[in-house]
Parts: C-alpha cells; structure tokens; sequence
C-alpha cells in the first residue's frame, strides 16, 4: 500500500503543481486583460476629452465671432445714425442761408449747369425764397454769370418746386437740364460725403 500511496501523493502533487500553475497563468491573463482594458478606458477617456476641448472650442470661437459680428452691427447702426444726423444737419444748415451768403452758391451753381448744358437761354427752377432772391437781384445775378462764362446767358425764372435750395437749370426748350439742388447734390457725393463723416467721427 505504501507504493500506491506514494504514487497517489505523487498524482496529487503534480496535480496541485498543475492547478497552481493554471491559476497562476489565469491571474496573470486576467492582471493582463484588466491592464489592456485600463488602457483603453484611459484611450477612450482622452478622446472623450480632446472632443469635449476641440467642441468648447469651436463654441468658443462661434461666441467670439458672433459677439464681434454683434458688436460690428451695432457700431455700424450706430455710425449711420450719426451720418444720418450729420446729413439732416447739413441740409438744415443749407436751407436756411442767409441771402448775403446764398446768392454767390446760387451763381456758381448755376454757373456750372450753364457750362454743362452748353446753351445761350435757360429757365431756372427752385423754391419760392430762390427765385424770389434771384428776381430781386437779377441783374447782378446774369451780369456774375456773364463774369465766369465770358458770354451773356438769358436766363427765365421758372415755376417754383419743393427743394431746400439750389437750382434746376434747363434748356429753353426744355429739352435737357441740370439738376444742382442741395437734395441732388448731396445724393450725388454721398458716399464720398459719407466717407469724409465717417472718418471725421469715427477716424
């Protein structure tokens, strides 16, 4: 019996030996499997992460852009309100010249429409307080025009428009005219007007 014994303990070693070493691999695949599955915890958790910087980012950045868009409309509101204000000003300002001062704008005007037009005899168009200052001083009026052209002009006061100054001149005939009106003349150097205020406001 002693044999069978040894030889059964000898079974029993060896198969202690080989469960040891099963449970020993076994801890060592599962030590394995949980670092391989750390690591990619971890992986996954930087991504999370990088997309959760790169997306606060782009949020960031649409803020800031819509902010600064934000702040550039109300800057130009702003801008064109005073542009605005300015030109209603301006317009104020020429409608109520006073005669010593209007009467040489009125020549000149009329002066470079006569020039334009290339004609001996125009009809002038204005408001009622133009025409009544150019009546009133009609000889002096032709005799400057006559000055500046080196020629006589005949010139026929027209009937009166709803303008804040300046003239219309036209062809006798009717043909073809000039509008030099503060309102036409304003509109035709508006935008070099509104850049000479933007930039004296705004710089």
């Amino acid at each position: 019996m002693e044999g069978a014994e040894l030889i059964i303990q000898e079974i029993n070693r060896e198969a202690e030996q080989k469960i040891q070493y099963i449970l020993s691999e076994a801890q060592k695949e599962a030590e394995k499997l949980k670092e391989e599955a750390k690591k990619r915890a971890e992986a996954k958790a930087e991504w999370i992460l990088r997309k959760a910087k790169t997306q606060a980012e782009i949020e960031k950045q649409r803020i800031i852009a819509n902010a600064k868009l934000e702040v550039r409309k109300k800057k130009l509101a702003v801008q064109e309100e005073l542009i605005r204000k300015v030109i209603e000003s301006l317009k104020e300002r020429l409608a109520s010249l006073p005669d010593e001062e209007y009467f040489p704008i009125l020549v000149e005007l009329t002066v470079k429409a006569v020039e334009e037009l290339g004609v001996e005899s125009v009809v002038i168009h204005s408001n009622e307080r133009t025409l009544k200052l150019i009546a009133e001083r009609l000889a002096e009026f032709k005799e400057k025009i006559k000055e500046a052209l080196g020629r006589e002009v005949e010139v026929t006061l027209g009937e009166p428009f709803h303008t804040i100054g300046g003239v219309i001149v036209e062809s006798s005939d009717g043909s073809v005219r000039v509008d030099n009106t503060f309102e036409a003349r304003i509109e035709r150097f508006e935008s070099e007007l509104r850049a000479t205020v933007a930039k004296a406001l705004f710089g």
